[in-house]
């Protein structure tokens, strides 16, 4: 059977032992490793709890997939909760800054960004999430629930949820060290970050649905990303499941 893209990019990015590239790191052009959007609008969010909160266990035994929503608006200490558990900063030691989720050579290409259809005190909109001062960064203002249903494959729970995670990758950020085997790690990357989410949103009563059917270019345009430096690769719909 013919070898697809994907078959092809496999093979090609396989460690092989006494086979491994070959190469330095150029320190002096290393990407940024935090986003942020200094002449946009700033939405503080309330300081999150990092302590307690509902058994491990439980959570894992109650995560499932929502589709189906109240309608209700979260409080923003809820978006506030779901933004650490995605990517927040948990400890500061020797110049480093460590988060909730692990990243291949502690490189953090993912970007939060999240559209805020029905949150308590925040207009709706698109944001992004400023990881190392935990606040947002207003994008776009308005409704975008249409928007983001229709880029979301038409799917009619992101236009019914409280918010959509959408994540994207600086590519960059993560080829400057692994080369075309980045594209793994990235992917890897998004998946840790959104199940973190997913049982965030189980500890505050919330349901949560994980979308990879995306039109790229669209949500592209909606989050203002070229698609090509910078590109979306997931989506999360977070909502009060109807139930």
């Amino acid at each position: 059977m013919k070898k697809g893209i994907g078959d092809l990019f496999q093979e090609e990015t396989k460690y092989e032992r006494n086979r491994l590239p070959v190469g330095y790191l150029d320190w002096a052009n290393k990407p940024e490793t935090y986003k942020q959007y200094r002449d946009k609008p700033r939405v503080a969010l309330p300081r999150p709890s990092t302590e307690g909160g509902a058994p491990l266990w439980d959570i894992l035994s109650q995560r499932r997939s929502v589709r189906d929503f109240l309608e209700r608006p979260i409080p923003a200490h809820e978006l506030s909760q779901l933004l650490w558990a995605s990517q927040g900063i948990t400890a500061e030691q020797f110049g480093y800054k460590f988060r909730t989720v692990p990243s291949a050579g502690a490189l953090y290409p993912v970007e939060t960004y999240v559209v805020v259809n029905d949150v308590e005190g925040i207009p709706q909109g698109v944001y992004h999430y400023n990881v190392s001062e935990h606040c947002l960064e207003q994008v776009k203002e308005g409704d975008y629930r249409v928007t983001i249903a229709r880029a979301a494959l038409d799917q009619k729970i992101a236009y019914d949820a409280n918010l959509v995670f959408a994540w994207t990758a600086v590519l960059e950020r993560c080829k400057w060290k692994y080369k075309q085997r980045a594209f793994r790690y990235i992917y890897l990357d998004a998946g840790h970050i959104s199940q973190t989410v997913a049982m965030a949103a189980v500890a505050l009563g919330l349901g949560s649905c994980q979308i990879a059917a995306l039109y790229d270019e669209e949500v592209n345009d909606l989050l203002g990303v070229d698609g090509n430096e910078e590109t979306a690769i997931y989506l999360t719909v977070v909502g009060n499941p109807n139930t």
